[in-house]
Formats: structure tokens, C-alpha cells, sequence
């Protein structure tokens, strides 16, 4: 049995019960208080092995207690609970010296292992001295599981410069991510400096990157200045990394390897001062089979990797997102409207093709172009028929279809040992495509051959014709 001593602290007694019983089944030596006055005599006193506090308590915030603990007793483990799953509590637990953030409600064994972890390992001291925000705004929102996931990597990772890997699709935030890892480290006092790879010519990416000389090339009539040395002190933001040619990819593994670099048509070597932060809605390691992602480049880039839900995935967190967008459309100067409880559930049902920057966009076109103050179930109806993806407002029968494509393609041609694929590849995807596309629209719009018709954007007599033809028989219980 452990005779290691815990020390609990919360306001919520029946989370007090749970956690000493748990723990106590573990072999800890468990004490419990509710209020942060008790949990700082036991503290100073020289009492308990790790400590496992919430933040929100009737006398004090216990993230405010951090500080006092860490100076007088800097290697004491302390594990921060709380209800307020936000970005910015997780940020402040990891500055003021926790050794982790648990959001509620929390999985028990995950704790357990989470205080078996915390006890035998030896944590440095940590600086006790509190960093003041700027900007106190949340650049992320949601509470769901998968968001706490990512607010946690965050966290450990905003005063490291190891190298990050976001992944996720297009509009899910990646780059939101990026600038917290930057505005809530210790490269913040530096730039932050974004460059995108899909939108540079693929000729003009070294010198984008690391700027050139006066005359290196037909055009270049002065010396212009590279994102590398534009982020030094700072962070380089490397977005759509997918994107970069394999010419440029080569380079790029060869600076960070060691770690310095020079310009085109330069003669001098400059160090590289930057934490990089690479980010892709693509699939790198198919790439990497494909012969069109440098693997070695992968793994320097993908030191931690960071992937992002995609909206669909976590439709709990739409509420508070669109809450959010109706606040940023009033300080622009739009109309103030709220939306009831029926659109939101139709919103939360939606398949966001474009995530959140498609909400976004939602959101601020309903706050211009609507006159009732409240937005209604018919109202969204209309914007989500309207939204150029057409995408059904029923998206458990959907998936994305690009990996389908993709892995297609790939059968065919690339792992088919085939020089040239054979012809007509185009007419064949099509035709193999059309009949899982028509039935899985049917089936999102309960047999509705009009809505079906108008979300497919068909006439209703073709949609007939074709389901005739490809024989799809829709049954009641394919939904």
C-alpha cells in the first residue's frame, strides 16, 4: 500500500466522496476540504504528496492559490479541476505551475492514472510569477470532449518551441490554434508570421520563405526580406504545408536540420530563430506513399501532433459558437437577433462541409439580410438550402466524399503498378459515384424525391429517371 497523501480540495462535497473513495481504493491516503483556507495550512505545514484542487471556491480561486504553493513548496504536483472548460483555463493552470488541467466531468480511472503519473515522476520547479493577457478574448470555443483534448495540448505546449502539426479540415481552426501556441508563450513579445503555400506560386516559395538578393533573378529588383527572418524571435506559421512543392519541401529539412538558413542568390548563413507551426487539411502519410510529402520533412514537422474535430463531430459546442458570432456581428454594427431552440437543434443536425468559418458566415448573413429580431426553424431551412455546398441537413448518412475519391484514384492508378491509368477514368468515378449519391441523399430526405431534387439541385423528373435507371430502392428502414 502507497502511503502517499493527497490532498483534495472542492466545493462540491459529492465530488469530494467520489474522488476519496476511488483514490483511497488506489492505496492513497486521501484528505478532502471544501474551501482553499484549509488546503493552504495543510500546504504550508509540509503536508500531502500532490495536491488536486478546483478552481471556482467559496473563499478563494484556486488557480490564485497556485502561485503561493509553487513558492513555498515548487515541487509539490498539483492537478487543477474545473467546470469552466475554456482555453484560457487550461492556459492558466499550465503558467501558473500545474502539473495538469482535468476538465468536469472527468473519467475517474483517467485521474487515478493521471495521479500515479503526477507521483512518480520529479516535476522541475516551476516560475511561480504570473503572466498578464493582453487580449483576455478566447481565440477557441467549445466545451465539448474533443475540444478540452486540444485546449490541454495546448496548454503543455505554449512555452515550448517543439515543432506542432495541425491537422484537420478546411474551416476547423487551424490557425486560431497556431496563434494561441503564439500569443500565449513565451515567443509572444515576437511575430507571429503567417504564410500560406496553396496561395504562392511554387517558383516563389524559397524566396517567400527566405527572401532574396538584389538581382538572384529576372525581376528581382531589390532585396526583399523572407517570413523567416520576418518571424525571427517569433513564430513562422507554415499553413497548407501539403501544398509545398518537393523542391522547396528539401530546402525547408535542410534549415530545419540545421538551423539556419540563407537567402536567395545570398552568400551568408542566418540563424533561424523561429518556432515553426505547420498546419493541413490533407492526408500527409497517403502523401507520403504517393511520393509527394518528403517523409523526413513529416517527422520534423509532426513532432506534436494536434488534430481538429471537425464541426459535425462535436455539435454540443454549436450553441456556444453561434452565442459567439451573434456578439462579433453586433460589434460590427449589425442588428442584434437570437435564433431559438429549434434552429439551433436544425444547426446542430447540419454536416458543415465548410465548419466553423461556414457558420461564421451564417451567422453574419442572417444578422444583415433578416428583419425579425428572432430567427426561426424556416428561416435557417432556407439559408442551408441556399448555402452553395448543398449539403443535406441530415449528415449521419453522410461522409466526406474526397477520401473516397482519393482512395479510387489510388486503386486504379497509383497502386495499380500502371505507367498510365487506363482511359475514361473520369466518366467510370463519376458513374460509380452517382448511385451511393443519389441513395444516401434519398435517404437523408426520407424518401422526398423533391427535396432530394432540390438538394441535389435536379430536375425531379431526372432524379426519377436515374433512380429507375440505377435501380435504388429506398426501404423505411434504411433510415
Amino acid at each position: 500500500m502507497s502511503n502517499q497523501e493527497i490532498l483534495i480540495a472542492d466545493d462540491d462535497a459529492s465530488i469530494r466522496t467520489v474522488l476519496s473513495h476511488a483514490l483511497g481504493r488506489a492505496g492513497y491516503s486521501v484528505r478532502t476540504t471544501g474551501n482553499a483556507a484549509t488546503l493552504w495550512n495543510w500546504v504550508e505545514g509540509g503536508e500531502g504528496d500532490l495536491v488536486i484542487t478546483d478552481v471556482i471556491m467559496p473563499d478563494e480561486n484556486g488557480l490564485d492559490l497556485i502561485p503561493r504553493i509553487k513558492k513555498i513548496r515548487p515541487n509539490l504536483r498539483i492537478i487543477v479541476m474545473s467546470a469552466q472548460n475554456t482555453l484560457l483555463t487550461a492556459v492558466n493552470a499550465a503558467e501558473k505551475g500545474a502539473f495538469e488541467y482535468l476538465p468536469k466531468p472527468f473519467d475517474l480511472k483517467e485521474l487515478v492514472t493521471l495521479v500515479k503519473r503526477a507521483l512518480d515522476i520529479t516535476n522541475k520547479p516551476v516560475s511561480a510569477e504570473e503572466q498578464k493577457k493582453s487580449d483576455e478574448r478566447l481565440p477557441l470555443i467549445g466545451r465539448s470532449q474533443a475540444m478540452q483534448e486540444v485546449y490541454r495540448t495546448v496548454a503543455r505546449l505554449i512555452n515550448t518551441d517543439l515543432t506542432v502539426m495541425i491537422t484537420g479540415e478546411s474551416g476547423t481552426g487551424k490557425e486560431l490554434v497556431a496563434r494561441a501556441l503564439h500569443d500565449y508563450g513565451h515567443r509572444k513579445s515576437g511575430s507571429f508570421v503567417a504564410i500560406n503555400m496553396a496561395a504562392i506560386p511554387k517558383e516563389l516559395i524559397e524566396s517567400e520563405l527566405f527572401g532574396h538578393e538584389k538581382g538572384s533573378f529576372t525581376g528581382a529588383d531589390t532585396r526583399a526580406i523572407g517570413k523567416f527572418e520576418l518571424a525571427a524571435g517569433g513564430t513562422l506559421f507554415l499553413d497548407e504545408i501539403g501544398d509545398m512543392p518537393l523542391e522547396a519541401q528539401t530546402r525547408l529539412l535542410r534549415v530545419i536540420q540545421e538551423g539556419e538558413y540563407t537567402s536567395v542568390g545570398g552568400l551568408k548563413a542566418v540563424k533561424a530563430n523561429v518556432r515553426i507551426i505547420a498546419a493541413t487539411h490533407r492526408d500527409l502519410p497517403q502523401m507520403i506513399s504517393n511520393g509527394l510529402f518528403r517523409e523526413d520533412l513529416y517527422y520534423r514537422l509532426n513532432v506534436v501532433p494536434v488534430n481538429l474535430p471537425p464541426l459535425r463531430q462535436r455539435p454540443e459546442d454549436i450553441p456556444e459558437l453561434i452565442y459567439h458570432f451573434l456578439s462579433k456581428s453586433i460589434e460590427a454594427g449589425l442588428p442584434l437577433k437570437t435564433i431559438n431552440q429549434d434552429a439551433i437543434a436544425l444547426l446542430q443536425r447540419y454536416h458543415w462541409p465548410g465548419n466553423i468559418r461556414e457558420l461564421e458566415n451564417l451567422i453574419k448573413r442572417i444578422s444583415a439580410l433578416y428583419v425579425e429580431e428572432n430567427i426561426g426553424k424556416e428561416s435557417i431551412e432556407v439559408e442551408l438550402s441556399n448555402t452553395a455546398s448543398s449539403a443535406p441537413l441530415y449528415p449521419e448518412t453522410y461522409d466526406s466524399l474526397e477520401p473516397v475519391i482519393e482512395n479510387y484514384v489510388n486503386q486504379q492508378f497509383i497502386n495499380s503498378g500502371k505507367k498510365l491509368p487506363d482511359s475514361g477514368l473520369y466518366e467510370r468515378l463519376l458513374h460509380e459515384l452517382e448511385r451511393p449519391l443519389l441513395r444516401s441523399t434519398l435517404i437523408a430526405t426520407k424518401g422526398n424525391q423533391i427535396k432530394a431534387a432540390h438538394i441535389l439541385g435536379l430536375n425531379r423528373n431526372t432524379l426519377r429517371k436515374k433512380v429507375r435507371e440505377l435501380s435504388i430502392n429506398i426501404l423505411k428502414n434504411s433510415w
